[in-house]
């Protein structure tokens, strides 16, 4: 598998827009949109694929482009899978969920904020750490509406499409986020459970400095349950992850920086102030 490091890509690959996946294995790539990330499973000359998060709106023809680019064009995915509700991972859903004429999954337990019942909670710029905490309260938070096209998830753990694959639910960041894993080659898709960037600094987000991090912590609202789901994924041990935010880890450094992150979550990913608060 290519190992991605800052340094190996140049910025327009990140940052300008360029819409062509980074494949990460034979059937598993993924695609920057901004600041966070979308993933697709499937081989290349499959019909048979998954879209995992759908990134920031305005980014619905950059994802298609980078989908035709890896699938040919009349070759939509059987589904759009959600790892939460976030602005940064929905924004684009409905207008794909309309081109493809595809049905969009989500954890039950974020149904309520993609069918427009209920509000996120703001961002919280007390965290600190950069520019995207301070700028975090004017973040999207209102309730998309996604009814036409959502269905919730099966209680069972099994994921439509996708039989090698099991849901991990994973809240903490939200009270619904979920993780994909699977458990022959120990893949993880653990959207924003834990990251490979610090989120909150835009100068860590722009040059891509790779290291495991708590989730974003603006936007995490509950941080007993969010220790709770790095220490069940860093059990799983994964051996390839991709995360929401940040370039894709493998090998021994992921394995230690996820140990490490679960040993020590209180002191690495919790705000000082926030870690007597339950």
């Amino acid at each position: 598998m290519e190992t991605f490091e800052h340094g190996e890509h140049s910025n327009d690959d990140w940052h300008m827009g360029h819409a062509e996946a980074e494949e990460v294995l034979p059937d598993l790539a993924f695609y920057r949109t901004l600041i966070a990330n979308v993933v697709f499973i499937g081989n290349k000359d499959t019909k048979d694929w998954v879209l995992i998060d759908c990134g920031i709106a305005h980014y619905s023809k950059r994802i298609i482009e980078a989908v035709e680019k890896r699938f040919g064009q009349d070759n939509p995915p059987r589904a759009i899978l959600l790892t939460h509700g976030h602005f940064d991972h929905v924004g684009s859903a409905k207008k794909l969920a309309h081109h493809w004429e595809v049905p969009i999954y989500i954890h039950p337990l974020e149904m309520d904020y993609v069918t427009g019942k209920r509000d996120y909670p703001v961002g919280d710029a007390t965290v600190g750490g950069g520019l995207f905490s301070l700028l975090s309260p004017f973040f999207p938070t209102d309730p998309v509406d996604l009814s036409k096209y959502v269905h919730p998830l099966p209680e069972d753990g099994t994921l439509p499409f996708l039989e090698d694959w099991r849901i991990v639910h994973t809240p903490g960041h939200t009270p619904g986020h979920v993780s994909l894993f699977r458990k022959q080659d120990r893949t993880l898709i653990a959207g924003d459970a834990f990251i490979t960037v610090q989120q909150e600094s835009s100068m860590a987000v722009f040059i891509q400095h790779q290291h495991v991090h708590g989730p974003p912590a603006y936007f995490t609202h509950n941080w007993d349950d969010a220790e709770k789901s790095v220490k069940a994924l860093a059990a799983l041990n994964p051996g390839v992850a991709i995360t929401g935010h940040g370039l894709p880890m493998e090998g021994e450094l992921l394995t230690t920086q996820l140990e490490e992150l679960a040993k020590n979550f209180k002191e690495l990913a919790v705000p000082k102030h926030k870690r007597n608060i339950h």
